[in-house]
């Protein structure tokens, strides 16, 4: 299935947020070793985190899976942020450089949303969970096109 695109032509979607406690930047598949290791250490953290897993979801991610499958994903994802189909961040540590977790804007599936963003965080860097929403929340209303993006809340 062929996603819609996601942005306007004429919108140059951000390849960077720096952040004192954390950056993004486009996830690719130069990410796959470090992106691999962050999820597989925290899977059950993941599922946990609010609006990762969609109602009804046959297999939610994350799922285990051999670190070339996790490639294949990674080089899918790069493909849709050069297509403009849907953009896939990193979240890395500012100091180590290390993948602290991941970000995913894409379509929305309802008609009620014009975006559909998750953010995931490490177990070890939960901490970072709410920083990171908020500040993607105020990243997305001042610097991307949207109207109104499902991104869910936290608490």
């Amino acid at each position: 299935m062929r996603r819609a695109l996601l942005v306007p032509d004429d919108f140059d979607p951000p390849t960077r947020l720096v952040t004192p406690a954390f950056v993004l930047e486009p996830l690719g598949p130069q990410h796959n070793e470090r992106d691999y290791a962050a999820w597989t250490s925290s899977m059950e953290h993941i599922l946990a985190t609010p609006g990762i897993v969609q109602p009804g979801a046959e297999h939610p991610w994350p799922h285990p899976m051999a670190p070339e499958e996790n490639l294949r994903d990674l080089v899918r994802h790069a493909e849709d942020f050069a297509a403009r189909r849907g953009f896939t961040y990193t979240v890395l540590d500012p100091a180590s450089n290390d993948v602290i977790g991941c970000l995913y804007i894409y379509p929305s599936k309802d008609d009620a949303h014009d975006a559909r963003v998750k953010s995931w965080v490490t177990a070890t860097r939960a901490d970072l969970d709410h920083v990171l929403w908020r500040a993607v929340s105020d990243w997305l209303a001042a610097a991307w096109p949207f109207r109104n993006p499902d991104y869910v809340g936290r608490a």
